[in-house]
C-alpha cells in the first residue's frame, strides 16, 4: 500500500469539503480534474444534481451556495483502493445546510463514491457522488426555540 498516496487522497477529499463549506471556490476547483463528473443525490432540489465537468459544478456552487447558505460537511471512515495513478474511495458523510432566507435546516447522510486520478504529481477527484441514506428538512418556524446565533456569511436568522 502506498501510504503517501493514501494520505494525499484523504487530504484532497478533506480540502474539497472544507472549501465547499468556506466557499473557497477557486481552491475547491483545484481538488477536481477538469473532466470531473459529480452526482449529488439530494431530494431537496426535487431531483438529483448531475454535473459533467468541473466548470459546470463550480458555476452551480458559486450561484446556489452563496452567502445566504451555511453548510457543514463531516466525512470519515474512508475505504480507499489505489491502483497506480488512479484510485477509488468510499466515505461516510453527514451534512447540515442552513438556508436562513427560507428559515429551513436540511440534514442528511450518505456514502460518497469517488474516483481519483494523479495529474501533474497531485491527486485530484475525477468523480464524486452519493445517494442519500436519509435527508430531513425542518422549518425554523416549527421550532420556536431554534435560533442561529452566529453566521460568518451574514446576520444570524
Amino acid at each position: 500500500m502506498d501510504l503517501a498516496a493514501l494520505e494525499e487522497i484523504r487530504r484532497v477529499k478533506f480540502r474539497y469539503l472544507r472549501c465547499l463549506d468556506l466557499k473557497r471556490w477557486d481552491e475547491m476547483a483545484e481538488t477536481l480534474t477538469a473532466d470531473a463528473r459529480v452526482h449529488y443525490g439530494t431530494p431537496s432540489y426535487g431531483e438529483p444534481l448531475n454535473f459533467e465537468n468541473r466548470d459546470a459544478l463550480m458555476e452551480f456552487l458559486r450561484t446556489a451556495v452563496g452567502p445566504g447558505i451555511t453548510t457543514m460537511h463531516f466525512a470519515g471512515h474512508p475505504e480507499i483502493e489505489i491502483d497506480g495513478g488512479t484510485a477509488t474511495g468510499r466515505w461516510m458523510f453527514q451534512d447540515k445546510v442552513i438556508v436562513a432566507e427560507h428559515r429551513v435546516v436540511i440534514e442528511g447522510a450518505a456514502y460518497y463514491e469517488d474516483t481519483y486520478r494523479r495529474e501533474d504529481g497531485a491527486w485530484r477527484i475525477s468523480s464524486t457522488g452519493y445517494e442519500r441514506l436519509y435527508e430531513t428538512l425542518v422549518s425554523m418556524k416549527d421550532q420556536p426555540g431554534w435560533k442561529l446565533t452566529a453566521n460568518m456569511w451574514g446576520q444570524p436568522a
